[in-house]
């Protein structure tokens, strides 16, 4: 006995080890929820990735706007032929009649470097806000993908219900039809109608695919990599959080492409500012030691300006900078408008696809057993036909594929929320 036990204790042990793994590799997998798949893209995505990169690149030139351009050092070799001196001709400072050494430093008008870092910082708020709105959208198209993947997948646990139903149906046809109780025809259109779920069935099992796909695409996956099996769906926000007018503040306060256009219009407001700035002149300072020979015996400073003559110029790039905030300011208040009817159809919807939910949950389904049971009692009896059994296991079908649908249609509006709001409910 002890030697057929050591055997069965280690069949037991490596199959435990084997499910444990499974259960382990299950876990690390992406698509168990939504949440996993968006920290997993978040880390992965390379289109955000690029973006980011992008924002952080426009946050560096912030700097450099801003700083004092290079010095300049001059160099200047005079009577470098020694004329009239002893010696022939040279370059070397020490040997020739005298040399000019300029160190010039250009100095901008007061206020333009201020405005030339404030215009990048603008700019790179901008970046920083398509950045943003680049994984909004990203995230939303993951959440919307998620649950029509979810949804396809119930719906094919539903329909092989629905085949294993039609093959009980099947069996009754089938006795009864041997009784002589049932014309041919109910045998046959029962195997029809199996037939038609098993086709439907494989269409659901292709969009299931489909969707895994769409999926790692968004994941920056292999298509074909495997995912979790789609467990739940995030919880819906009441309907006091899905406010309008709430929601349409923090529309205007945090969508990233409002946010964005707002930036923008704030750099051509700067750039505005230093064309009218560029009227007055910027200066260069300079220092020079003039060498002779050995020593340094004279010392000369020198101030440059230039003279801001061509007016022309100048107020033709000033009215292009006042048409720039004309134009940005637009361009906000034209997405503002987009974006906030975009929220106002989707909370519609949302409500829409809600009320679907509770009528098909809370009285289309009852309803459909209550008269699934009835009409299967009355077939069995005599009392009903086939073709009213048909139909009431038809309405059973539809209520809980009304149920899946508009739960998943729910997830979609609120993901293309989210979108539009910029940050989770």
């Amino acid at each position: 006995m002890k030697s057929h036990s050591k055997p069965k204790s280690c069949m037991v042990a490596a199959a435990t080890l084997v499910w444990a793994i499974s259960a382990q590799a299950q876990q690390t997998l992406p698509g168990a929820d939504v949440e996993s798949l968006l920290a997993y893209a978040r880390d992965k995505n390379p289109e955000y990735a690029a973006m980011r990169f992008e924002a952080e690149a426009a946050s560096e030139r912030v700097g450099p706007a801003g700083a004092l351009p290079d010095p300049v050092l001059r160099t200047e070799l005079q009577n470098i032929t020694n004329y009239g001196m002893d010696g022939g001709t040279s370059i070397l400072p020490s040997r020739v009649g005298s040399t000019k050494y300029t160190l010039m430093q250009a100095l901008p008008f007061w206020g333009k470097r201020d405005l030339k870092r404030e215009a990048a910082e603008a700019e790179a708020a901008a970046a920083q806000g398509r950045a943003t709105g680049s994984w909004t959208d990203q995230a939303a198209r993951i959440k919307t993908t998620y649950a029509q993947y979810y949804a396809v997948t119930r719906l094919i646990v539903l329909a092989r219900e629905v085949i294993d139903l039609i093959g009980r149906i099947e069996g009754i046809t089938q006795t009864r039809y041997a009784g002589g109780l049932v014309p041919q025809q109910d045998a046959i259109r029962v195997q029809v109608e199996r037939t038609a779920m098993l086709g439907e069935l494989i269409q659901m099992e292709n969009e299931s695919h489909l969707a895994r796909a769409n999926l790692n695409a968004l994941l920056a996956r292999p298509a074909h990599a495997p995912l979790a099996h789609p467990e739940r769906l995030r919880p819906l926000p009441s309907p006091a959080r899905l406010e309008h007018e709430a929601l349409e503040l923090r529309a205007r306060e945090k969508n990233p492409q409002i946010f964005a256009a707002d930036a923008r219009m704030r750099a051509a407001e700067k750039n505005r500012d230093l064309a009218y700035r560029n009227r007055y002149p910027d200066f260069t300072v300079g220092v020079s030691p003039m060498q002779t020979r050995n020593r340094v015996n004279e010392w000369e400073l020198m101030l440059e300006l230039n003279i801001p003559l061509q007016q022309g110029t100048r107020r033709s790039q000033e009215r292009e900078a006042d048409k720039m905030i004309d134009a940005a300011r637009a361009r906000k208040d034209a997405t503002a408008n987009q974006l906030l009817a975009e929220l106002s159809a989707q909370l519609a919807a949302i409500d829409a696809s809600r009320r679907m939910e509770t009528l098909a949950q809370g009285s289309l389904l009852p309803q459909a057993e209550l008269t699934f049971k009835a009409a299967l009692a009355g077939y069995e009896s005599g009392k009903v036909d086939f073709a009213t059994l048909l139909d009431a296991q038809r309405q059973i079908r539809n209520a809980r594929q009304d149920v899946i649908k508009a739960r998943a249609e729910q997830q979609i509006r609120l993901a293309e929320v989210e979108r539009l709001i910029g940050e989770d409910l």
